[in-house]
C-alpha cells in the first residue's frame, strides 16, 4: 500500500471542507425557498404596499420571522445577511395578492459588536467569541467570502442571550 503524504491529507481535508460548505449552502437555500414563492424586489415595494395583501409583523429569530401567532415565516438569507439583521429585530412582512413576500425591518434591536473566529462544524457555520458560539447564516459567510479560521466582526443583541449573530466584516 502506498504511503500517504501530507499534501494528500491537506488536499483531502480541503475537499471535505468544500463538500461540507456546499452541502450547508444547499440546505440553507432549500430552507429559504420552502414556504415562499418569491421575494419581491425593492422596485416592486411601492406597488406591493398599495395592494390588499396581508401584513404580518414579527420578530427575527436569526433565520425566520416569528409572527404574533407563533407562526414561522422564512426570511431570505441574502436579505438577512445584507441587511445585517440581528436576532430580536422587528420585521414587517407584506404578503402580496400574488403570494409574493416582501420584508422590511421596522424596529432594530440595540446592538453590540464582538470579534470572533469563524468555524465550520457539522456543515454549519458559527463564530466563537468570548467562549460562546453563535450561529451565522451561510449566505453571510459567502457574501463576505469568509473562510473557517477568519477573524470577523459580528453583531448581536446588546441585552440578553443570543444564539445567532450577523457578520459585519471579515478582519482576516
Amino acid at each position: 500500500m502506498a504511503e500517504i503524504t501530507d499534501k494528500q491529507l491537506k488536499t483531502l481535508k480541503k475537499l471535505i471542507e468544500t463538500a461540507e460548505t456546499n452541502l450547508a449552502g444547499a440546505k440553507e437555500l432549500l430552507t429559504s425557498l420552502v414556504g415562499s414563492e418569491e421575494t419581491v424586489s425593492q422596485a416592486d415595494a411601492a406597488t406591493q404596499a398599495q395592494s390588499t395583501g396581508k401584513v404580518v409583523e414579527g420578530t427575527f429569530d436569526g433565520q425566520h420571522m416569528i409572527g404574533p401567532d407563533g407562526k414561522s415565516y422564512p426570511v431570505p438569507a441574502n436579505y438577512a445577511s445584507k441587511s445585517k439583521l440581528v436576532q430580536g429585530d422587528q420585521l414587517k412582512l407584506i404578503i402580496g395578492d400574488d403570494g409574493a413576500f416582501m420584508y422590511k425591518q421596522i424596529g432594530p434591536i440595540e446592538r453590540k459588536k464582538l470579534i470572533g473566529t469563524l468555524n465550520l462544524k457539522d456543515g454549519a457555520y458559527f463564530v466563537e467569541a468570548r467562549g460562546q458560539e453563535y450561529h451565522v447564516l451561510f449566505a453571510s459567510v459567502t457574501y463576505f467570502k469568509a473562510q473557517p479560521g477568519d477573524q470577523v466582526t459580528m453583531v448581536i443583541p446588546e441585552v440578553g442571550e443570543a444564539e445567532w449573530a450577523a457578520i459585519e466584516a471579515v478582519i482576516g
